[in-house]
């Protein structure tokens, strides 16, 4: 009286799930450059780590004694599995099936993944290819009816998606070309990685865009570049191996969600490290920019930076990095581009860092350059302040612990944004630091213009104005009236930085934040 035949059906059907489309999809999946599903979560995954929820549902066709004739699984797989050690969620579309279209899809799968992700308190990592579960046209023929988006109870997937980025760590893998709803889970991330060659992300692909009159391949319409630059996608990336190395050091600095803190790992580096060149690396001409990437590097634990969003927003860099191995979120001005003026695309930037860092329990490094927000008609198209008053929003209504360290400029209004109002942060000015309500440069024309217009020799009374005000905005000066607190060595910054570190560990406090990610 065993139980083996209904074993054995069972391994029947779980050989003809891993077998997926068929060797002839799979074949073409590799021919085109990219691994399969299942593959691909083996690759993201700690080695026989993975527990799949789901693995036999699919569509069945029986013969007349109702023995199972033909399957075809589900297009997606998922279920729980480790990196690093710590649990996971992963969720990944099989495009070898019918191209991961709403066609072979029980949506209960991805839900289920979200809600498991959600009430199990676990990270979770979607690798989308396809419309990730979205519609097709031909869905009103598979189905006998055209379906209404949402739906009674469609909406679960968007819901649970949409409160999951202020629950626990999600990130987003496009791994060939992304549509719909696929892109839309994609977008809806914390971080999200897209591959050079072999993928694209768009709302519609190229049949349908192009039937409005547009004729563009998939790279033109939704490439790496294109994603990256608009801020969509966070990162690009050469090899499926690479997305998901970058994929498990993301999740290192985070909680497995915000009922926990970030994990402090060992630290090798001396906390007090002192680099000299940092005495010098801030030029005395202030029409030269300098580089703040190496300045970030020499700050942090060695070899623990981790940019994100590089090539969107780039008067502003964002990166995760340790303190005595305690992860912080790092912001800084970038000099090379706009002088480090926040343009419209660097506020939003910083608005979805400051939600990151407060709902993960990340205290902030601002490494501060910032001559104000970018100004002209490119800054009036944009919205430019209407994006940075969302900014100043976002890190005003911040709670966990921040420093900021003034390098060079604090101008204007979002000058005013370089620390939350009404609360405690620890803020600290290097001797090259300038500040001010506009910058001397520009600033002196509008308001000494009738004594200029006045003057003999203009150039000679600008340089005269220009010289007066030059010793009167000396740090040291605001320094004196306790406008700012402390003029440091900059050889000092990372022992402060790694004292702030310590301090702000005592004040973190695991729990749902206040207000939750803005997507």
């Amino acid at each position: 009286m065993s139980w083996q035949p209904e074993l054995d059906e069972l391994a029947r059907r779980q050989a003809m799930a891993e077998a997926m489309g068929g060797p002839d999809k799979v074949k073409r999946q590799h021919d085109g450059g990219r691994l399969t599903v299942r593959e691909r979560v083996a690759a993201m995954l700690d080695e026989a780590s993975f527990h799949e929820i789901g693995a036999i549902a699919g569509k069945a066709e029986y013969d007349a004694e109702g023995r199972l004739k033909e399957f075809t699984p589900s297009n997606c797989v998922m279920g729980r599995g480790l990196v690093d050690g710590r649990p996971v969620v992963i969720v990944g579309d099989d495009f070898t099936v019918r191209g991961g279209s709403a066609d072979a899809t029980i949506k209960q799968k991805p839900i289920m993944a979200e809600r498991m992700a959600h009430d199990l308190r676990l990270p979770i990592i979607r690798i989308i290819e396809g419309s990730g579960g979205g519609g097709s046209v031909k869905t009103i023929e598979t189905t006998g009816r055209a379906n209404l988006p949402g739906g009674i109870g469609g909406n679960d997937l968007y819901q649970l998606t949409g409160e999951n980025l202020s629950l626990v760590p999600t990130v987003g893998l496009g791994l060939g070309s992304v549509a719909g709803l696929g892109a839309a889970r994609l977008a809806a991330t914390h971080y999200s990685v897209m591959t050079r060659e072999t993928s694209a992300m768009f709302v519609a692909g190229p049949p349908v865009v192009n039937a409005l009159g547009h004729n563009l391949t998939k790279q033109e319409l939704g490439g790496w570049e294109i994603q990256t630059r608009c801020g969509a996608i966070d990162h690009a990336v050469d090899s499926e191996e690479e997305a998901f190395a970058a994929a498990r050091r993301f999740l290192s600095y985070l909680p497995s969600s915000v009922f926990e803190l970030p994990p402090v790992t060992r630290c090798d580096d001396d906390p007090a490290r002192e680099d000299a060149s940092l005495l010098g690396v801030i030029p005395r001409d202030i029409r030269k920019p300098y580089r703040m990437r190496p300045i970030i590097e020499t700050l942090m634990d060695r070899g623990s930076v981790f940019e994100m969003g590089r090539n969107f927003g780039r008067p502003v860099i964002t990166c995760l990095a340790r303190l005595n191995g305690m992860p912080v979120a790092v912001m800084a001005g970038d000099a090379f581009h706009y002088a480090g003026s926040w343009t419209a695309d660097a506020c939003a930037k910083v608005t979805r860092f400051a939600d990151l860092a407060q709902v993960f329990h990340l205290p902030v490094v601002y490494l501060m350059d910032c001559p104000g927000f970018m100004i002209g008609p490119d800054a009036e198209r944009t919205a430019t302040i209407r994006w940075g008053v969302r900014a100043m929003a976002a890190v005003n209504q911040t709670t966990v612990p921040w420093c900021t360290v003034i390098v060079r400029n604090a101008f204007g209004v979002a000058g005013v944004v370089h620390q939350p109002h009404s609360r405690y942060s620890v803020r600290y000015a290097w001797p090259s630091a300038r500040w001010g309500s506009l910058p001397l440069e520009g600033g002196i024309e509008a308001a000494y213009r009738a004594d200029l217009d006045a003057a003999e020799d203009r150039g000679a009374k600008l340089a005269e104005i220009e010289g007066r005000l030059q010793l009167l905005r000396s740090p040291l000066r605001t320094a004196e009236a306790f406008w700012v607190e402390e003029i440091i060595d900059p050889r000092h910054t990372r022992r402060l930085l790694t004292e702030f570190a310590g301090l702000a560990a005592r004040l973190l406090t695991p729990g749902v934040s206040s207000f939750g990610v803005r997507p």
